[in-house]
């Protein structure tokens, strides 16, 4: 019986990755350069040649790379390549977790904020930073930016363990990521009151998990092509989640899973592609109904309670704003015609598109105003609750 179930998670997981693998080719060949034409014998310019118009002198502008550079190629700050020893995990007396740290040329590190980028299955963490070139982000707005990798050795896609929370799976990588950034906070003093996390696919499953145990670590969390959170605990699960959202009842999984009256919040962003065929769109609507849920705004049948929902539809886009107080604390954003790609990135890069708003642009945007009041005590060992976040 284990060994047919085995298979079957294996043969959905070969399935789903097929999926995004032939989105990926397609897109590839769709934006694959032309080969250059040889260059032609050009002949010695005559007297009579005109020079060149300002116009014609001015340099080419900037556009997306198309060769896959490493990030910090066309980033002008500093990008490192390192590995953090993190708490061992159940079963291995060594736990290293390889990370690309990016750091803005120009500005203070000293209470620098800091955004936690967690990519997706088949993805590293070069090509999630260039295909959401949020590098280019933290040179103009003056922010860290890291990149924690999943290791081969613990899942042959990369995927995070976004469905076991068990300690030698996704309870071992929260905690791995948690460490990383508390030693960050610590070596390059940045604020430990804006610290955020944004992920993909099934890093976007793992941002979930550590959003909802870890939520005096980050002031905000943003969720791209993300499963719905608390149902899923296998691989088998997980699959079916992704396919067609939770069969329970999304609010029920997250008071079965937090203490919603003690919980401190988190702020939340979310991007879902309407034709998205790895993850269901149902999954933004159930993730944005249970962060609503963890922010108070809702009560245990999901029927408002606090404040007051928003919706916008143009260019393409449906919003749905969850405010209080006229501030927005939860943002849906269903992209119409976007498929398992990260919304508005460069498209040169698999699952990646340049197709909708520009997800890094928002999720800065939304990320900027949000703090984690008393989360620097916690970075210090202080060990106190911090409050919950605000903008």
């Amino acid at each position: 019986m284990a060994k047919s179930l085995t298979k079957l998670w294996l043969g959905g997981l070969k399935r789903l990755l097929a999926v995004q693998t032939e989105y990926a080719e397609a897109v590839t060949k769709k934006r694959k350069p032309m080969r250059p034409a040889r260059p032609k014998a050009v002949a010695k310019p005559s007297a009579k040649v005109r020079a060149p118009s300002a116009a014609a002198k001015a340099p080419p502008a900037a556009r997306e790379s198309r060769v896959r550079p490493r990030a910090a190629a066309w980033a002008s700050g500093a990008w490192t390549r390192s590995f953090h020893s993190a708490p061992a995990a159940a079963g291995r007396l060594i736990n290293h977790l390889q990370y690309g740290l990016y750091i803005p040329a120009g500005h203070a590190l000293a209470h620098m904020p800091l955004v936690v980028m967690l990519h997706g299955c088949e993805q590293s963490i070069d090509g999630f930073a260039e295909g959401t070139r949020m590098n280019l982000l933290a040179d103009r707005f003056g922010f860290a930016v890291v990149y924690p990798e999943q290791s081969k050795h613990a899942h042959a896609h990369r995927c995070w363990h976004w469905y076991d929370a068990s300690d030698h799976a996704g309870g071992a990588e929260m905690r791995a990521v948690v460490s990383l950034v508390d030693a960050l906070v610590a070596e390059h003093e940045f604020d430990g009151e804006r610290v955020y996390v944004a992920g993909l696919s099934a890093g976007a499953g793992l941002a979930s998990l550590l959003a909802v145990r870890y939520p005096q670590r980050f002031a905000a969390v943003a969720l791209h092509s993300g499963p719905a959170f608390g149902e899923a605990h296998s691989g088998i699960a997980g699959m079916d989640v992704m396919r067609r959202g939770t069969h329970q009842d999304p609010v029920e999984l997250i008071d079965q899973a937090v203490d919603v009256a003690a919980y401190p919040g988190m702020p939340a962003i979310i991007f879902q592609g309407d034709a998205d065929r790895v993850v269901a769109p149902v999954n933004g609507d159930q993730l944005a109904l249970q962060f609503a849920r963890l922010n108070g705004l809702v009560d245990a049948q999901g029927r408002p309670q606090a404040g007051e929902v928003r919706e916008d539809h143009k260019a393409g886009v449906l919003t749905r704003d969850y405010l209080r107080s006229g501030r927005r604390v939860i943002r849906l954003c269903h992209v119409a015609g976007l498929s398992h790609a990260w919304s508005g990135g460069d498209d040169a890069v698999p699952f990646h598109s340049s197709k909708g708003p520009d997800a890094t642009a928002l999720i800065w945007e939304f990320f900027k105003h949000q703090r984690r009041v008393g989360a620097a005590a916690e970075f210090d060992g202080a060990g106190a609750l911090p409050s919950v976040a605000r903008g």
